[in-house]
Order: structure tokens, then C-alpha cells, then sequence
């Protein structure tokens, strides 16, 4: 009997790999941005071949772009830094040549790559799918295998619509219970890369099931497949259902008419066999998870909220040069130090219903004079969604600045930094050294606790202001 990722797998193998060799796996759907695709062009031209399936491939300018507005090439370069208005007029450039649709200025599908490809209906159950992008985990929330590529390997599949790849085994996470007031899907991810660490899922294609799972909307398991990759792991994916379909039904790029009755048919039948087998299990109860926040310089290095930060043993000097850098100190909770900036957005947390919780947070509130917040749509559909319920006024009453869609401070390359030396609260997904800009320094954490955070200009507890 099959798991979910078994039945994936089998299906798409178009040669199966050999001890000395990897799988050809047929791809789907193949998501590109601005920031991974021109190496990858190149080598097409260098080859003298064509995109293979221009159908199968979706373009969008996220990573580069400014999160003010702007409408054409002539204002990139006022109000964007070189490189990334360089990399801006090449991937419009290369679609162009290569004929491929992009998701430019003036699209209104425009947006983060992970957010609208589900957006759109492009990201279905049972598909393989590939960006140059590590969370492309995030699509596997739909019950498809997703993974994010190397841009050589971007090239390949712009190529023959095929890539290499080595089967990883399979790890299912079983989640129970449900979420308490206040506790959210980033802090059921959160806790689990805790559990198992950055490497835990090495190797490994997650399944996340349990009946917590299947309580959660398409937008908390998109959160939670998002972050895969910070445990480590190749892919994580959760069986397609009712919610699944309701979801993608109507959607631009769903099947429809008869189309939609015979792909849910086959979706269907997708979820993992009763006595399917993995290679590793672990199971938690989501009853009695808090608040997450990280304390450290990787997102394993995480603790409840009103839990202390660990001391660092002797042998660990990576640990405590972690704890340097964030001037975080160990046998106190995080809770009550100073924050400098709040960001609200990225692939992570940037859908409308991240976008709602926060600003049921901050509605007639204001934001702490010390703070500067951020709040970035993930795309210009949920942008007008957010507008037409007035989510931005309540935001824009608050102080926070309300901005245009794009990855923006979740990694700093396209002018929205944090300064050195600083302390963000943010709801992205990774938190290293300079991740945010030279010197900055990162908490991760939910929609709930970065807006709370925002309004007492210390790390808080979310749970405070909704009782």
C-alpha cells in the first residue's frame, strides 16, 4: 500500500534511478521569478533550444521588486538598487525571447510565486512542481509535490520539462487536538522544526496528517508546508479533501465543467493508504501549543513565549555565538524585549486571512512610537481583497505603513531592510544572521504576536489583547 508521496512519485517517474543514477521525473507545473531564472536562460541560449512547455510555466517578479508603487521601467530605477532592477528588466526580457507569460507591474495576478500559484488554480492536487525557490514546499499543501530547484536545474526543466532527482524517504507528522485562542499554524510549524530540528527532516518528504490538519484551512497548511524546508526537509505535503476542492473550485487556471468533476474523481483517490508505510513517524498534540517565538539564528532555535531561552552548553559555541548576536539572554523569556520593527508579509504569512488576524489585533489600536511596521500583501488580488474590506485604513490608522505586493524584508534584497543592529519580529520564515539586512536580527513568529508586538514595542503574547 502507498502513501501520498509514493502515488506522486510512481506517477511521474519517467525513468526510475539506478544506484549510480537519479530518477527522471516529469514536471507540471514549473513556477519562475526574477531572481533564479537568468542563469537559466542563458543556458538556453547557449544550447540554441527552446522552453520546452511554455503551458506548463508560470512567470512572476517578486524577490526584486520595490514594495511602493511603481508602474513602469522608468520608475524601477528611481526608486530600486541596481542589481535587482537589473534582474527586474531581465526576466521580462527573457519571456519576451522565450515567449512565456509574466505576471509583470501591471498584472493583477502579479504577486509572491507561492502565493499565486494556488491563487490561481495552477497548483492541483497530484502534480509535480518545481521553482527555483527552497518554499516551493508550500504547493504541497494541495496534495502535489513540490520542491524548490538549483538554477542549473531551472534550466533543465525550462528545457525538456524533466529533472534528476534521487528518491527521499518518507516522515509522517501526525498532528491531534486543536488549537487554542491565540496559537495559529505558524506555531504548529514552528514547534515542530523545535521538536526535530533544522536537519530533522533531511532526507525526507514530510506528511503532515491528523485530525488538527484537517481543521485547518488551505491557508494555515500552506503556512505549515512553507516551512519544511527549515526542518530540512526535501517536500512536505498534505492529503487533498473537501477543503482542497472548495478552494480551488472556479479558480482561473482549475479545471472546470465535467474537467473539475473527473479531476476531483482522481484527486480522491490520492491520500495516503490506511497502512501506507514511513520511514519515520512522530506524532503531537497541537492542544497544548503556545505562541512561538525564535530566540536564535536558525528557526530550531525556538521557545514558547512565556518559556525561558535555554542556556547554551559548554561544547556549543555555535549556540552562544547565536545568542551574541541576537543580544538575547539565556533563562529569561523573549517576552518584553525592545523591538525595533514588524514585518507582516512574506510567502509565509501574506494571505488575506494573515492580513485579517493581524489587523483584528491592531483595529483601534496604535502602533508603539519606537516600532516601524511593515504589512506586505503576498499579491495584488489579495491587495484589493485586503483594500475592499479596509483592512489597509485600519492598518494605515494603526501607523503601520501599508505596501505593494512582493517578498520584501523576508530577505532584504529589493530596498525594505532592517538596519543593523535592530530587532524585527517577523512573520517570514527564516531568521539568520543578515537576513533582513547587514546586522539585523530576527524573531519569527505568527500575524497574532508580530501585531502585538508592534503595538507594546516589546516581544508579546498575542493572547493578551484577544482575551
Amino acid at each position: 500500500m502507498k502513501s501520498l508521496f509514493d502515488k506522486l512519485w510512481d506517477a511521474h517517474v519517467v525513468v526510475p534511478e539506478t544506484s549510480e543514477t537519479p530518477a527522471i521525473l516529469y514536471i507540471d507545473l514549473h513556477l519562475i521569478h526574477e531572481v533564479t531564472s537568468p542563469q537559466a536562460f542563458d543556458l538556453l541560449r547557449a544550447r540554441g533550444v527552446g522552453v520546452r512547455r511554455p503551458d506548463l510555466t508560470l512567470a512572476t517578479m517578486d524577490h526584486s521588486i520595490p514594495t511602493v508603487r511603481i508602474s513602469s521601467l522608468g520608475e524601477l530605477d528611481i526608486v530600486s538598487e541596481t542589481a535587482a532592477a537589473r534582474q527586474i528588466r531581465q526576466v521580462i526580457k527573457n519571456c519576451s525571447e522565450f515567449g512565456l507569460e509574466l505576471k509583470d507591474f501591471n498584472s493583477p495576478d502579479r504577486g509572491i510565486v507561492h502565493i499565486i500559484g494556488p491563487e490561481l488554480g495552477a497548483t492541483q492536487p497530484g502534480k509535480t512542481i518545481v521553482c527555483g525557490d527552497s518554499h516551493t514546499s508550500t504547493h504541497g499543501a494541495f496534495g502535489a509535490l513540490a520542491f524548490g530547484i538549483g538554477t542549473t536545474e531551472v534550466g533543465h526543466v525550462l528545457a525538456t520539462q524533466c529533472m534528476l532527482q534521487r528518491k527521499p524517504k518518507s516522515f509522517a507528522i501526525n498532528l491531534s487536538g486543536a488549537l487554542r485562542k491565540g496559537v495559529t499554524a505558524k506555531d504548529i510549524v514552528l514547534r515542530i522544526i523545535g521538536e526535530i530540528g533544522v536537519a530533522g527532516g533531511t532526507g525526507y518528504a514530510i506528511e503532515y496528517r491528523g485530525s488538527a490538519i484537517a481543521a485547518l484551512s488551505m491557508d494555515q497548511r500552506m503556512t505549515i508546508c512553507n516551512m519544511s524546508i527549515e526542518a530540512g526537509a526535501r517536500a512536505g505535503m498534505i492529503a487533498p479533501d473537501d477543503t482542497t476542492y472548495e478552494y480551488l473550485a472556479g479558480r482561473k487556471l482549475a479545471p472546470q465543467g465535467t474537467e473539475w468533476d473527473h479531476a476531483v474523481e482522481r484527486w480522491r483517490t490520492l491520500p495516503s493508504d490506511s497502512n501506507a508505510h514511513f520511514d519515520r513517524e512522530i506524532s503531537l498534540d497541537v492542544t497544548t501549543m503556545k505562541p512561538m517565538v525564535t530566540f536564535g539564528t536558525n528557526p530550531g532555535m525556538v521557545v514558547a513565549i512565556d518559556e525561558p531561552v535555554p542556556s547554551p552548553s559548554g561544547s556549543d559555541k555555535a549556540f552562544a555565538k547565536a545568542l551574541e548576536y541576537m543580544r538575547v539572554e539565556p533563562g529569561k523569556p523573549l517576552a518584553g524585549t525592545p523591538v525595533d520593527v514588524v514585518f507582516i508579509g512574506s510567502c509565509t504569512n501574506a494571505r488575506l486571512s494573515d492580513l485579517e488576524a493581524a489587523a483584528a489585533v491592531v483595529n483601534g489600536r496604535r502602533v508603539a512610537d519606537n516600532v516601524r511596521m511593515l504589512v506586505v500583501p503576498g499579491s495584488q488580488r489579495i491587495k484589493v481583497e485586503a483594500e475592499a474590506k479596509g483592512l489597509d485604513a485600519i492598518f494605515k490608522a494603526a501607523g503601520a505603513e501599508w505596501r505593494e505586493p512582493g517578498c520584501s524584508m523576508c530577505i532584504g534584497m529589493n530596498g525594505d531592510t532592517v538596519a543593523p543592529g535592530r530587532l524585527a519580529v517577523s512573520t517570514s520564515n527564516r531568521n539568520f544572521e543578515g537576513r533582513q539586512g547587514s546586522g539585523a536580527r530576527t524573531i519569527l513568529a505568527s500575524p497574532l504576536t508580530a501585531a502585538a508586538s508592534a503595538l507594546s514595542g516589546k516581544v508579546s503574547d498575542p493572547r493578551e489583547l484577544l482575551d
